[in-house]
């Protein structure tokens, strides 16, 4: 039977260690005239102007990632009023005011990812759990809905390998009797971020517009 899963981005479910997970939000900035849509469930950079931005807006595989985006608030350039969004469309802020951006950014954060699809070497629940500890590109990174704001990210089977600059590392398999077919997409798997801007080996982001994979 077809999982029950859809893309959802990246979706805070505990924490590494024994730690408290209380799945905290920090406040970061988007710059009012920043056209990128960012979408719930998002991963994001930080740019050297102090501000975040969506994953593909800087090229090349050693970019760091300061957390996933939960929603954001601005002052509507139209109407004057507080917008309160799980989306930032890409426009409509004044910018007499700041873009507050709110991310999950704790680099010990675990997340669940709907997989995008099936591939020979992982359609099953041995060869899907073999793979826990590799790492997984993104698939469909800088998409989302504009209805309920949410990402449309998931995980591509395709790209599991020990490459370090993959944008996530697989920790498990999440269990769930509603997508458990190892034969379809939508496979829950628990990644943590592989290369967290607040680890110690952390970095600014640097280079153009990426239209590649993550």
């Amino acid at each position: 039977m077809a999982n029950s899963n859809v893309s959802f981005g990246l979706r805070p479910i505990g924490k590494i260690g024994q730690s408290t997970n209380s799945t905290g939000l920090t406040e970061y900035r988007i710059a009012s005239d920043n056209s990128n849509p960012i979408f719930q469930g998002m991963a994001v950079i930080p740019l050297a102007g102090g501000v975040i931005d969506d994953l593909q807006a800087a090229a090349g595989g050693n970019v760091s990632i300061v957390g996933i985006f939960n929603g954001c608030e601005y002052v509507s350039s139209t109407t004057g009023e507080t917008i309160r969004a799980n989306q930032w469309p890409g426009s409509g802020a004044d910018s007499n005011f700041p873009v507050k951006a709110f991310l999950y950014d704790d680099p010990n954060q675990l997340f669940t990812i709907a997989t995008s699809n099936v591939v020979a070497a992982a359609n099953t629940e041995a060869e899907i759990r073999a793979a826990v500890f590799a790492n997984i590109a993104l698939a469909t990174g800088n998409s989302g809905s504009t209805t309920s704001g949410m990402s449309s990210a998931t995980a591509d089977l395709d790209t599991i390998a020990t490459t370090n600059t993959l944008a996530l590392r697989i920790m498990g398999v999440q269990d769930d009797p509603d997508n458990s077919d190892f034969t379809a997409a939508g496979i829950p798997l628990i990644v943590r971020i592989n290369n967290h801007f607040n680890a110690p080996t952390g970095s600014i982001a640097a280079g153009t517009v990426s239209t590649t994979g993550v």
